[in-house]
């Protein structure tokens, strides 16, 4: 990635975030214009993977710009102990889990009306989570979640289809 492809990028959260902010704090963008055009309509920096630690605050923090949020979808094996709903201010939230990865989180207003932010891992620096925040709301953003995490070094690049992160059946890595 070249320094010129992404201009100097507005500090917009706190140089001590993580000294400052516990779980279940919201940091949250979400796009300024009234446009849903792009793939990405926020991103969030959960603190931790404790998911009723962190939902919580996420969905008060959409509610009071969207409305109520009646559905929330994200990749179970990314969070601890996924439930499937959480009662938040009073109101029931269903959470759908599904295989797709841990790069976005799928928040449905209404019936029908969905929302994709960005999940940016909580171990994060300050700086990458910055960027990556800004390059999800960019007006007209083209970007995947999982690109922006990688070009903004959030989190490496998964593995290529030939190597294998596990033990295999063996007890060895790969194949």
């Amino acid at each position: 990635m070249a320094d010129s492809e992404f201009p100097d990028l507005p500090k917009l959260l706190p140089d001590a975030i993580h000294r400052g902010v516990k779980p279940g704090t919201a940091l949250l963008r979400l796009k300024t214009t009234h446009s849903r055009a792009g793939i990405l309509d926020g991103a969030w920096w959960p603190r931790s993977r404790d998911i009723r630690t962190e939902l919580p605050g996420l969905i008060m923090a959409l509610t009071e710009h969207l409305g109520p949020i009646a559905r929330v979808g994200l990749d179970a094996s990314a969070w601890d102990e996924l439930p499937t709903r959480l009662v938040v201010d009073g109101q029931v939230v269903h959470i759908d889990s599904f295989p797709a990865g841990d790069d976005t989180v799928l928040i449905t207003r209404g019936d029908n009306d969905h929302f994709s932010v960005l999940v940016i891992p909580p171990q994060a620096t300050p700086d990458a989570a910055r960027a990556a925040m800004a390059r999800a709301v960019r007006v007209g953003n083209v970007t995947e979640a999982e690109q922006i995490l990688i070009d903004t070094g959030t989190h490496p690049a998964r593995p290529s289809p030939t190597e294998t992160p596990w033990p295999g059946p063996g007890g060895e890595a790969g194949e």
